[in-house]
């Protein structure tokens, strides 16, 4: 494949500036790597001090080079760097390793920048500095100084692994190896001067030799260039599982936002990775659980869940494990039981099927249960647990050739096994097609990645987005009168409110209304209105509206007396919680990275205590707010509980895909967004943004 980072994978040339004659130092490991792997293309050691370095001509500098290298590795002090790029620079080479540290992993970002500026006015791609290499199975292309490489060269295959991290990388690599899993590509990116995390991935996603895509990252700083990336692969139907580590809160000087308070990096990370169809891995073990499972062959088409035992208490164990992955383990259609219980008729043939070892002294029953559950079940996946017997010497052949038929018989059937045997029978069952697990408990939860992944790549593709699009915002703060403008027009329903500059005008906004109302005060210098005395809820009367009026704006003038102030509003109060409504909260962040992020969270004492939020990037569509919803932990509120009417949660899918739309054409202008509370009404009956305030970002205030 040829794409831009095509040099640094696989070049036909390559220099290695730091050359050592000794294998075991940095520089002279990748020499002797691509020397034992057979690299076909030149190989040009540079050392200054040496003739011949491991059995190969000198060179003293990169000008003496017969040719401009494809690639060049740099393993010098910090200080050379530098002067190194230049010079490869100027002779023409296309790609750039670097193994030094001392750059801005330790402050050091001024060398760093200029280093990286060289490199992209020679059109020269720049891998580091501080990173560990790069190596391509393929092409037999090793440049990297990694101690795992002692072991062997990998064996080729479908997996490509992208780490910032050149240790932990190197750590990913060696546990897939030991796991069974063939090896494409291998890049660490370190400082990630040049060359990314979402560029790796984004040359993952169109490289038609890698299926799956593991990827290790402590931050971003390009969010739509990894949006773009994690896209690319979803929509090749490339499995990723990442590792994003790293949690701490964001936006402490956007805290005038309840929004951007709630919001944290990591929140906002995981969100993101959910939507674009990665998988989010929170252990190593989990990371390369789904990778393995995921490399063995088809995802499951949905999530139902068909599990064969040989033990009924490792059957409910796996059932338990399911129900929490949110796997369905239905029992099997009534005929299929009648006709599975009929051919075995000691088995327990729901779900959980339960067959019990008398299996293991005639194999073909095994195969004959599989061959129905499979064929028969309408499950999506099966997991099977066959504990040690398909290890032993009695049972080893008969019951590898039983379960040979079973794949033969159903090549692309997601059946994940879960056995102990010895490592070369793993391997042979490996080499069928089948995913193998100690853990039950794993095999269940790796299926259950598997069909998460399966339904990011069904769904279609998030909407595109419209930044820039709309007129601009007026100049200057906005108060909630304003708020409340904007988003109706951008598609949020709001109450009919009045603004009233005097008490008279207040009372005739009630009569105007025929129920109770609020009193709430209206100015673009005070955010929060209660802190201040500025809400007054459920006034029915002309004197109590009268003075509340006055009230709200004297303890106005008393907290903030420089504050500018519009009036009071009046607002219909609405019938809320008693009624059967739902108070939410929802609103905009906008986020270093990923920009602006939209929060859905359950009101009150829920949002604020318990922290039950949940985020999208923006835009998105309904389809994507609704599932938004199902992922609060407190959704099951939004069906009726104690006999209250079921939410009209597509009022509110369609608001949060409104205010998606909204933030993503105002993201260069806008800091956060709240709405709270947002009222959701009982179903049929629509919802309304009861508060509303938009904080501007400060260098677009002024106009």
């Amino acid at each position: 494949m040829t794409g831009p980072l095509s040099p640094l994978i696989s070049p036909a040339s390559v220099a290695i500036l730091g050359a050592s004659d000794d294998p075991a130092r940095i520089g002279g490991r990748p020499l002797a790597y691509l020397r034992a792997a057979g690299f076909a293309g030149q190989i040009y050691p540079v050392n200054p001090k040496r003739q011949t370095v491991q059995g190969l001509p000198a060179y003293a500098r990169v000008a003496d080079l017969p040719t401009a290298p494809d690639a060049a590795i740099v393993a010098l002090p910090a200080a050379l760097v530098e002067n190194a790029v230049t010079e490869l620079a100027e002779r023409g080479a296309r790609a750039c390793v670097i193994f030094s540290s001392g750059f801005s992993e330790v402050g050091e970002t001024a060398q760093q920048d200029r280093i990286a500026a060289i490199a992209r006015d020679a059109g020269m791609r720049l891998l580091g500095p501080n990173c560990l290499g790069v190596f391509d199975v393929p092409s037999r292309f090793y440049a990297s100084f990694t101690t795992t490489l002692d072991r062997g060269t990998p064996t080729e295959g479908n997996l490509s692994i992208v780490s910032q991290s050149g240790a932990f990388g190197s750590h990913l690599y060696f546990l897939a190896r030991q796991r069974g899993l063939g090896m494409r590509s291998w890049i660490t990116t370190g400082n990630e001067a040049d060359v990314t995390v979402a560029e790796c991935l984004e040359h993952f996603a169109q490289d038609p030799g890698t299926k799956v895509i593991m990827a290790y990252a402590e931050g971003f700083r390009d969010g739509d260039r990894l949006v773009a990336a994690l896209e690319a692969a979803r929509q090749a139907g490339k499995p990723v599982v990442f590792m994003k580590v790293g949690r701490s809160e964001i936006g402490a000087a956007a805290a005038s936002s309840h929004t951007a308070a709630l919001a944290g990096a990591d929140a906002v990370c995981d969100a993101v990775l959910r939507q674009y169809g990665a998988h989010r891995a929170r252990t190593t073990q989990e990371l390369i659980d789904i990778a393995y499972a995921a490399s063995s062959g088809a995802l499951p088409a949905g999530r139902r869940l068909g599990i064969v035992t040989i033990s009924g208490g490792v059957g409910v164990l796996m059932t338990d494990e399911a129900s929490d992955q949110g796997l369905d383990v239905s029992p099997m259609p009534a005929s299929a039981q009648a006709a599975l219980k009929a051919r075995l008729p000691f088995a327990g043939v729901r779900n959980p099927i339960d067959i019990t070892g008398q299996a293991f002294n005639d194999p073909d029953l095994l195969r004959d249960n599989l061959d129905f559950v499979l064929a028969q079940g309408g499950y999506d996946a099966v997991a099977a647990f066959l504990t040690t017997v398909p290890g032993s010497a009695a049972n080893r052949a008969p019951m590898r050739d039983a379960l040979q038929a079973v794949r033969t018989a159903h090549p692309k059937f997601p059946l994940i096994l879960s056995m102990v045997v010895p490592d070369d029978l793993r391997r042979e069952y490996e080499a069928m097609g089948y995913a193998v697990f100690d853990d039950p408990s794993a095999a269940v939860a790796a299926i259950a990645g598997m069909a998460r992944l399966r339904e990011a790549f069904a769904r279609s593709a998030p909407a595109a987005g419209s930044r820039g699009s709309a007129e601009a915002l007026p100049p200057g703060a906005l108060d909630e009168q304003d708020a409340k403008r904007l988003l109706a027009a951008a598609g949020l329903p709001v109450p009919d409110e009045h603004l009233a500059t005097t008490p008279e005008e207040s009372v005739a906004a009630w009569r105007a209304c025929e129920r109770p109302v609020a009193l709430k005060l209206v100015s673009p210098d005070i955010a929060h209105k209660t802190e201040v005395g500025g809400v007054v809820l459920g006034l029915d009367d002309e004197a109590a509206i009268l003075d509340a009026h006055r009230a709200i704006l004297a303890r106005a003038r008393e907290h903030a007396p420089s504050a500018r102030v519009s009036g009071v509003l009046v607002s219909p109060m609405e019938a809320g919680a008693a009624a059967g409504g739902i108070e939410t909260i929802i609103g905009v962040m906008r986020d270093p990275a990923f920009g602006p992020v939209v929060m859905l969270g359950l009101g009150g004492v829920l949002v604020e205590v318990m922290g039950d939020v949940t985020f999208r990037r923006a835009p998105f569509d309904t389809d994507e707010a609704m599932r938004m919803i199902a992922e609060l932990r407190g959704a099951a509120v939004f069906d009726g509980v104690r006999g209250r009417p079921p939410a009209d949660t597509a009022a509110l899918a369609e608001a949060l895909a409104a205010l998606s739309r909204f933030a993503d054409a105002h993201a260069d202008e806008i800091e956060s967004i709240d709405v709270n509370p947002f009222l959701v009404r009982a179903r049929g009956q629509g919802a309304v943004a009861l508060d509303a305030l938009i904080v501007r970002r400060a260098d677009t205030a002024e106009g």
